[in-house]
């Protein structure tokens, strides 16, 4: 087999584009416990690594906007440190986001994946922004309109990165080919919220009885395989619908540019 021939695991964009794919709702939950279970570590240091980043953010921008006490009370500065974290973390959680994609196909990942992409930072924070703005629009509007720009603008990072699009593009690709299967989409991000929604009821109940601490122990338990599992959930319907191109004999391999070839 040449060295640099590619292979292409899963759907692909052409297929995409007129809904030529199918989702099978626990099929991909079964696969993504399957892979959550033996894959967990890597995204939870990831996601530790970006919440420390965002705490560092949000602290340091409180200072500028008059304390946190201030910026909690104003609408305003809040916008603006929401807008901020976004920019600065969106690189980082970019890195979660392909550890989903990677174990889709079978491959292994490190933490350090977390800081693979900052050479894309600035495309990648773009399309990050784009996609919660037009998500919050389509929530002042009417609910629908914003579950449904949720829904559908779910992959797009994966685009800009795994298909070196520009955000625009994969914004338009995303809506354009998630709406095929938007009710299973829904169905299948539901179940995670659900399952979110159950892992806090332990707390909840427990709460003011002097064993919170019983409950909030659960609750970051349950986070563990609850974070992974959402993650690894994106990279299998990532997989499905757009296709990951693979190296025939070494995976994806980052380039120089930050674009995969095989």
């Amino acid at each position: 087999m040449e060295k640099n021939q590619m292979i292409n695991v899963g759907g692909n964009v052409e297929s995409a584009k007129q809904g030529q794919y199918s989702i099978d709702i626990k099929s991909v939950l079964q696969e993504a416990w399957s892979i959550t279970s033996q894959s967990r570590l890597p995204i939870i240091v990831g996601i530790l690594i970006c919440t420390v980043i965002s705490l560092f953010i949000v602290f340091i921008a409180s200072q500028y906007l008059g304390g946190v006490e201030n910026a909690l009370k104003d609408m305003k500065a809040q916008y603006i440190i929401n807008v901020l974290v976004t920019l600065a973390v969106s690189p980082f959680i970019a890195g979660i986001e392909m550890m989903g994609v990677f174990h889709a196909v079978g491959l292994k990942t490190q933490p350090k994946l977390v800081f693979s992409f900052l050479n894309k930072g600035a495309v990648i924070a773009i399309c990050a922004l784009l996609s919660s703005t037009l998500s919050s629009l389509g929530f002042n509007l009417l609910i629908f309109p914003g579950i449904f720009l949720l829904v559908t603008l779910s992959l797009t990072v994966p685009l800009v990165i795994e298909k070196n699009m520009m955000p625009i593009k994969a914004i338009i690709l995303s809506v354009k080919s998630l709406r095929f299967q938007f009710f299973k989409l829904l169905a299948i991000y539901g179940i995670l919220f659900m399952a979110l929604l159950l892992s806090t009821f332990p707390l909840l109940l427990l709460f003011k009885s002097g064993f919170e601490i019983i409950g909030a122990a659960f609750l970051l338990f349950a986070l563990t395989y609850l974070a992974p599992l959402f993650y690894n959930t994106k990279g299998i319907l990532y997989r499905e619908i757009f296709g990951v191109q693979l190296n025939a004999s070494e995976g994806p391999v980052q380039g120089d540019s930050g674009n995969f070839s095989a």
